[in-house]
């Protein structure tokens, strides 16, 4: 099964390839037109996967992750729409030169051709995935988690039938059905077919696939994400900001789970913002010092430093200055979102300039650390990595590039 879907998508990413701007747009937005009137239909399977999730005692953060209502879809929708009004990247001339003899080279996007994706529980992804794909050219081979097994299926359908009558072929989308592991595994083996393979989902998946995966990976990490309240903070501010980073939507990757303080505010601050924290769900873990103000605080275990709780729970520790709150982050963090609240722009500058993440922040929550929200479209994923892409991956992002040099008669002496 999964040799033949390769094949199929091998071939469409030829095509696809070709394809203009104006064409990838136009099956964008019949994919857009095809969820909202499709409505119904990926509730009634969405409807199915989140009872057996709730069955299987999955937690309120997860399920919020799992669960479409008509305004998701809508919301969905509008994200293909706004891929679709993007810049299209391919063909973009990235620099050009003439050389002294004459050559004139330039270095131009092109699509990285058929992309495969490994997901966890979340069927927005598979919408937004598809359209990323189309829209920067490649192929794309889903494979989401059993959770969302249904609800991808059908968006997956929908989808794939929105791109009849396309210039897109309908094969650029296909969906994995089997929720078999060794399924994935094989998916993971395909080199020959597949030029890329991005998981998205939690430590233990994402672990998986980089040490299994023959293909290469670009890796969309974990989010252990930090809030340091430096002792200028504008105390007015930071409560508000540090609630909705924690509290707004606990289960994504961008939620802060841990607070860090300054120990010259932290008898003002730290009984303020445990008291709202409190009033909005969240178990506060606490180290020692922490304790010291507010004793009732669970206190907080060494593991839980490096944990991504996906939950209402928060680790909050008293750091003594600036340097160890960069130190606390560049050690436990997964660079992935952290945040400075400070009036202080060097303090600030340092901040940004010594943190090792994806994103950085300045008086800002870290729940914005999303492709929509950077003006990108829908984003495939957030890297935490290095290479090729960091931070909210749209379509410019799925491009490699190739040297184009036009020559007139040119020989090399």
């Amino acid at each position: 099964m999964i040799k033949q879907i390769c094949l199929k998508a091998k071939a469409a990413s030829v095509e696809m390839g070709k394809l203009s701007a104006d064409a990838k747009n136009t099956a964008l937005c019949k994919m857009a037109d095809a969820l909202v009137t499709n409505t119904k239909k990926i509730l009634v399977a969405n409807k199915t996967d989140v009872e057996a999730a709730k069955a299987k005692g999955v937690k309120a953060a997860l399920l919020d992750r799992l669960a479409l209502d008509q305004k998701k879809i809508q919301t969905m929708a509008k994200e293909l729409r706004e891929v679709s009004a993007l810049p299209d990247p391919i063909g973009t001339i990235l620099s050009s030169w003439t050389r002294p003899n004459g050559l004139i080279i330039s270095q131009v996007r092109v699509p990285l051709g058929v992309v495969g994706i490994i997901y966890e529980s979340r069927p927005n992804v598979t919408a937004d995935s598809a359209g990323i794909c189309i829209k920067s050219g490649n192929a794309v081979i889903l494979r989401g988690g059993s959770d969302a097994l249904n609800s991808n299926v059908v968006i997956g359908e929908v989808l794939r039938d929105a791109l009849t009558g396309t210039d897109v072929p309908v094969d650029a989308v296909q969906v994995v059905n089997s929720p078999d592991r060794k399924v994935a595994e094989e998916l993971m083996s395909m080199s020959e077919y597949i030029d890329v393979l991005i998981p998205r989902g939690g430590a233990d998946l994402i672990k998986t696939v980089v040490e299994k995966s023959r293909i290469p990976v670009i890796e969309t990490g974990t989010g252990n994400c930090h809030i340091y309240v430096e002792e200028d903070a504008d105390l007015a501010k930071a409560t508000p900001i540090v609630i909705n980073a924690k509290c707004q939507r606990p289960g994504t990757c961008n939620a802060a789970e841990k607070l860090l303080v300054h120990s010259k505010i932290a008898k003002q601050y730290l009984p303020v913002i445990v008291a709202e924290l409190r009033k909005n769900g969240v178990e506060v873990r606490g180290d020692e010092e922490t304790r010291k103000i507010v004793p009732d605080v669970k206190a907080a275990a060494e593991a839980d430093w490096g944990t991504e709780y996906l939950d209402l729970i928060i680790g909050v520790k008293v750091v003594k200055d600036l340097d160890e709150a960069i130190a606390h982050i560049n050690k436990y963090g997964t660079k992935h979102s952290d945040s400075i609240l400070t009036k202080d722009f060097d303090k600030a500058l340092r901040f940004i300039r010594e943190v090792d993440s994806a994103a950085v922040y300045w008086n800002a929550s870290t729940r914005f650390t999303d492709g929509n929200q950077f003006g990108l479209g829908a984003e495939i994923g957030i890297s935490t990595q290095k290479l090729h892409a960091r931070g909210p991956m749209s379509a410019q992002h799925l491009t490699t590039t190739k040297y184009v040099v036009l020559g007139d008669g040119h020989i090399r002496k």
